[in-house]
C-alpha cells in the first residue's frame, strides 16, 4: 500500500515570497495553452486567427479561469467555510478552484472577447476546446501534488491504493487526482485533438468537449470522496456529477445541432 508523498506545496521560496507547485501548475496550463494555439494557427493560415488574437484570448481566458474558478469553489463547494474566513478567498495560491465555476468565467469571458473581434462565441469555443484537456491535467497534477481532493476509502489490496494523511484516518483510498488527470486531461485531449483536425460545423468540438468532459468527471467521481455540497452534506450523486449534468445535455444538443445536415463551418 502506497503512501502520498507529502510534497511540500512550495516549490520555492525567495525570502518572504514563496512559488507554490499549484500555481506553477496553472503557468504551465496557460504556457501549454498558448503553444498549442500558435501550433493550430501557424498549421491552418487560412483560418481567420492570428497570434495576436491569441494572446488577448490568453488574456481574457486567465481571468475568466481565475475568477470564475475560485468563485465556483466559493458558492458550490464551500459557501461556509468562506463566509467564516472570507479574506481566504484571494488566496488562490493555497488550492481550491472549481473547474465548473471555472468553465463559466471562460464562457463568459470567451463571449466578451468574441464580441471585441466580431466572432462567433461558438467558433471561438469551437478553437479553444483542443487546446484545454492538457492544462485541467496539470491542474489535478497539482490537487495530487497537495494531497487534496482525494478518492473514496478501497481495498489495500488495490496495487495503487494510497494513504494520504490529510484524510486523518489512515485508510487506503484510490488516487483520484490522477484518474481525472488521466481522463479529462490526456484522453480528452487526445480525442478533441484528432478530432477538431478535420473542419467541423460551428459547434461540433465543444459539443464534444462538453460531452467527454462531463462523462469522464461524472464516471471519477464514483472514485473520489464525494464533495459536501452547497448545503454541507455528500450526495448518493455528488456535486460534480449535478454540475456535469447539464454540460453533457449542452453538448449532446451541439453535437446533434452540428449534425450531417449542418451549413455552418467552423
Amino acid at each position: 500500500m502506497l503512501i502520498h508523498p507529502q510534497f511540500d506545496p512550495v516549490a520555492l521560496a525567495l525570502g518572504p515570497l514563496a512559488i507554490h507547485w499549484y500555481g506553477l501548475m496553472y503557468l504551465l496550463a496557460f504556457l501549454q495553452f498558448w503553444w498549442l494555439g500558435r501550433h493550430r494557427i501557424l498549421a491552418r493560415p487560412n483560418a481567420g486567427w492570428s497570434i495576436e488574437q491569441l494572446d488577448d484570448l490568453l488574456f481574457y481566458g486567465v481571468l475568466g479561469v481565475v475568477i470564475g474558478g475560485r468563485l465556483g469553489q466559493v458558492l458550490f463547494y464551500e459557501p461556509g467555510y468562506y463566509l467564516a474566513h472570507p479574506f481566504e478567498i484571494v488566496a488562490v495560491w493555497k488550492g481550491g478552484m472549481s473547474f465548473h465555476g471555472g468553465f463559466l468565467g471562460v464562457l463568459v469571458a470567451m463571449a466578451l472577447w468574441a464580441k471585441k473581434h466580431g466572432k462567433s462565441w461558438l467558433a471561438t469555443t469551437d478553437f479553444i476546446a483542443p487546446l484545454v484537456p492538457l492544462g485541467l491535467m496539470a491542474g489535478r497534477i497539482g490537487n495530487f501534488i497537495n494531497g487534496e481532493l482525494w478518492g473514496r476509502v478501497t481495498s489495500p489490496t488495490l496495487p495503487w491504493a494510497m494513504v494520504f494523511p490529510q484524510a486523518g484516518d489512515g485508510l487506503p483510498r484510490h488516487p483520484s487526482q490522477l484518474y481525472h488527470a488521466g481522463l479529462e486531461g490526456l484522453a480528452l485531449f487526445f480525442i478533441l485533438w484528432f478530432y477538431s483536425r478535420r473542419e467541423r460545423p460551428v459547434g461540433a468540438v465543444s459539443g464534444a468537449f462538453l460531452v467527454g468532459y462531463g462523462v469522464f468527471r461524472s464516471l471519477v467521481e464514483y472514485f473520489r470522496e464525494p464533495d459536501r455540497g452547497i448545503f454541507g452534506q455528500s450526495y448518493v450523486i455528488s456535486m460534480g456529477q449535478w454540475l456535469s449534468l447539464p454540460m453533457i445535455a449542452v453538448g449532446l444538443y451541439l453535437l446533434w445541432r452540428a449534425g450531417p445536415t449542418s451549413k455552418e463551418k467552423a
